[in-house]
């Protein structure tokens, strides 16, 4: 098995952060539904991206339906996981490695409705209601050392 490259978002739109509740993940059999977890946009790299960052500006554009983003900084650090084994090996990855960027959203309304069946929410939180829906810890110690400083 191999590890799957992906990209996030830290997206902001004025003291907020947008999150989404994902409810579907891709396996080698097709989409299977899970329990709801609240995330940053993420999602893999393609073989058609040219750069990271188109990578991530279509992820936004594919699950939001928005396109007034603007890319404010690239992380070094990025998330790394090993995936159970069950979930391993119906995606077939080992592993995720995800270069996070922090992204502005530069539009005028935030009526975002979810473009992808995996998605079925969108909300914006502020700092403590953010680390309180987040439903990985690596990514709330993530979010604590690169954006609460």
């Amino acid at each position: 098995m191999k590890v799957r490259k992906a990209v996030g978002a830290i997206v902001t739109i004025g003291e907020e952060y947008a999150l989404i509740l994902k409810t579907k993940i891709h396996t080698s059999e097709g989409k299977k539904e899970i329990e709801g977890e609240w995330d940053f946009i993420k999602g893999g790299v393609e073989e058609e991206d040219s750069s990271l960052e188109e990578a991530i500006l279509r992820e936004l554009e594919e699950e939001t339906g928005m396109k007034a983003f603007l890319v404010k900084k690239k992380f070094e650090e990025k998330i790394s996981f090993k995936f159970p084994q069950g979930v391993a090996e119906k995606i077939g990855y080992h592993s995720q490695e995800t270069t996070m960027f922090l992204v502005e959203y530069r539009g005028e309304n935030k009526d975002w409705l979810p473009q992808d069946d995996e998605v079925s929410e969108i909300g914006f939180f502020k700092n403590e209601e953010l680390l309180r829906k987040l439903a990985h810890e690596e990514t709330r110690e993530y979010f604590k050392k690169h954006c609460l400083n």
